[in-house]
């Protein structure tokens, strides 16, 4: 989710992880044709998938099932994010309930998409998170907006977004994208404590207390689009 635009990626290489192996062929079956993406590992297990990415660094984003046993979807995010901090994870689950999705935001996964997803969302999504960007998918995004953890939404102002600056806007969306300080920094120019002042700005504007909930804000105010 992002305004900002960003070169996608010529070739993305993924990583599927399910322990049901009949889902992992689904997801390849539909991918077979799509002439960016390429499945270059796949694994049953968390363990396993960890194993997999370091024997293929080429992997950009994996995709993840939630529901696993021994290591959940959620723990191996961690995982990841923890171990391999370029690759980005997307989950895959046949539940989009609010809790399943904050943990997921929480532990750095990049995307939500439901098993009932179509080829064609499946596509964007990967080319969405690939590139740096968010992607939820449209009943993950509902989710979200019903259950907004912000507490601006009490009393009249909560009705209209807050003003934010033309460099707010712009480091809000590297924010959503998950961006560091110092990544931010060198995008915009601009030193790394000018960016850690207005990302303060921005927070106590929105009277937000994470960033997660300075997300869910900006959804819920079209800030930056899903």
């Amino acid at each position: 989710m992002s305004e900002i635009s960003t070169t996608s990626p010529s070739r993305i290489n993924l990583l599927l992880v399910d322990d049901h192996q009949m889902v992992i062929e689904g997801i390849k079956t539909l991918l077979k044709t799509d002439p960016v993406v390429r499945v270059v590992a796949q694994a049953n297990s968390g363990d396993e998938a960890l194993r997999r990415l370091r024997d293929h660094p080429e992997v950009q984003l994996a995709i993840v099932d939630l529901n696993m046993p021994l290591m959940s979807g959620v723990e191996l995010t961690r995982h990841i994010r923890a171990g391999f901090p370029g690759i980005r994870v997307m989950a895959l689950s046949m539940f989009h309930d609010h809790a399943s999705v904050m943990e997921v935001l929480e532990a750095g996964g990049s995307g939500y998409l439901l098993k009932n997803t179509t080829k064609n969302e499946l596509s964007a999504a990967i080319r969405d998170v690939a590139s740096g960007r968010t992607h939820f998918s449209q009943e993950v995004g509902q989710t979200l907006l019903q259950n907004l953890d912000v507490p601006s939404q009490r009393g009249p102002a909560a009705e209209q977004p807050v003003e934010l600056t033309t460099r707010e806007k712009e480091i809000l969306q590297l924010v959503a994208q998950e961006k560091s300080n110092h990544d931010i920094a060198e995008a915009l120019f601009i030193s790394e404590r000018t960016v850690e002042t207005h990302r303060k700005n921005i927070l106590t504007k929105t009277n937000c207390k994470s960033v997660i909930g300075l997300i869910q804000y900006a959804m819920k105010h079209k800030l930056i689009t899903s």
